[in-house]
């Protein structure tokens, strides 16, 4: 199963996030749907596998936002 998510954000933080994106390598080219989901997927990796360094670390942010992970 697949899902389109549409999301809204305001100008000040499109600019910051375009500005990290134009810092990355040519070679392995990131843009803000690769981002994002990349971001989704370590979400997941939080809750399916939460001993993995990606999921360990996404809790370790969610956490400090004051979120739980479970």
């Amino acid at each position: 199963m697949k899902i389109k998510i549409e999301i809204q954000i305001d100008d000040d933080t499109a600019i910051y996030i375009n500005r990290f994106l134009g810092t990355q390598e040519p070679e392995s080219p990131l843009d803000t749907p690769g981002l994002t989901k990349m971001l989704l997927e370590d979400v997941a990796l939080a809750v399916r596998r939460p001993g993995s360094w990606e999921g360990a670390r996404m809790t370790d942010l969610l956490t400090s936002h004051g979120y739980s992970v479970e």
